[in-house]
């Protein structure tokens, strides 16, 4: 495999939540001060972390459960717990001020309801591009197969405290913004960035920070992102999601160098196929967006990983990655799980202490 690809790391975001009475907590300012590597985020009631630039899966396993364990272990001596997904069932309900930051002020200011509700957490891969020219050549080969992704991580059927009937109703919720949704297709970094200019310019966004797209150029980091996934309780799936992100890119680069065309994939198929994803998780039917066709979801996650094979070869992740597909196509979705969590009798509060008990096993 070649320099591009070989480095990656995992930014997680969190919500807090109240251990009493599984309610969002304005908590970030506790969190932040006890607990090491934990970021502000925009909402008081949610929290990042960042893995460090990880070269395999074993290492990375290793920076997640370190930055898990401190995190949690943080919430526990304030009174609060956090949980990895998408949503929870209080998410889109106001609780508290953004975080007391100038610019998320401003952004509340300007978007109002949606950044009232955008109590919503992903999971970001990013993934080392050495050249940014590179990494915008690379989005038109692997926007087709980030849909796949999302189903994967499907983790957030909740909102407002009414089951939404999708999978990952974080997706819908992040779709609204004017940035947001698949990645438009440039043909260079200039571009790109001329692209991002005119958005600022224009007024519609503050800031590079704002470009919201499924997969993006990093304005900060040699990365390419890819950001389309919710946050997730499991950390075996946040791994095989991460393995699987890099075996892509890697896949990607390897087609641009040997000057492969990528496919063509039309922005009202992509869209079409995120929204499916979004609704259905794996639970269904989805489209593939490359072939143009509508596609049982585990064959649709059997084409991503016999597409990235080579690469998961290349870097000794295939054993780990493929058995993880299994696993998770097992048992399913945690959207799938938040729900049988709720038709248990365990109520709203058995879904939450359920994702406290994943996040913390982590």
């Amino acid at each position: 495999m070649t320099a591009t690809a070989s480095t990656f790391g995992v930014e997680e975001e969190f919500h807090i939540l109240d251990a009493a009475t599984g309610r969002l907590a304005p908590g970030s300012a506790t969190l932040l001060t006890d607990s090491d590597g934990a970021e502000k985020e925009f909402q008081r009631s949610m929290v990042e972390t960042a893995t460090a630039v990880c070269t395999d899966l074993d290492e990375l396993r290793a920076e997640l459960v370190a930055s898990r364990k401190a995190l949690v272990a943080a919430a526990d001596r304030a009174g609060l717990c956090v949980v990895a997904a998408g949503t929870v069932p209080d998410s889109g309900v106001a609780t508290a001020p953004v975080y007391p930051d100038d610019r998320y002020r401003r952004i509340r200011d300007r978007y109002q309801k949606l950044a009232v509700e955008q109590q919503v957490c992903a999971t970001q891969v990013q993934v080392g591009v050495e050249h940014p020219d590179l990494a915008v050549r690379i989005i038109p080969r692997v926007r087709g197969w980030l849909p796949t992704l999302l189903a994967l991580s499907a983790s957030s059927p909740y909102f407002q405290h009414a089951d939404t009937g999708y999978a990952s109703y974080r997706n819908i919720v992040a779709s609204r913004w004017p940035t947001a949704g698949p990645p438009p297709v440039f043909p260079d970094h200039a571009a790109y960035q001329r692209s991002v200019r005119r958005l600022i310019d224009t007024g519609v966004i503050d800031d590079a920070g704002m470009i919201y797209f499924d997969a993006r150029v990093s304005a900060r980091y040699p990365t390419l992102e890819l950001r389309i996934c919710d946050s997730t309780p499991r950390l075996d799936d946040v791994v095989l999601l991460a393995g699987l992100g890099r075996a892509l890119v890697a896949t990607a680069a390897a087609e641009e160098e040997a000057g492969a065309p990528p496919a063509d994939v039309p922005d009202e198929l992509l869209r079409a196929a995120t929204w499916t994803a979004a609704r259905d998780g794996l639970r269904d039917r989805l489209v593939d967006p490359v072939a143009g066709e509508s596609v049982k979801a585990a064959d649709l996650v059997g084409r991503l990983v016999a597409h990235v094979r080579p690469a998961l070869e290349a870097t000794g992740d295939r054993e780990m990655v493929e058995a993880g597909v299994a696993d998770l196509l097992h048992r399913g979705t945690s959207a799938e799980s938040q729900r049988r969590s709720l038709v248990s009798g365990g109520g709203e509060a058995g879904v939450t202490a359920a994702l406290a008990a994943l996040t913390r096993q982590g």
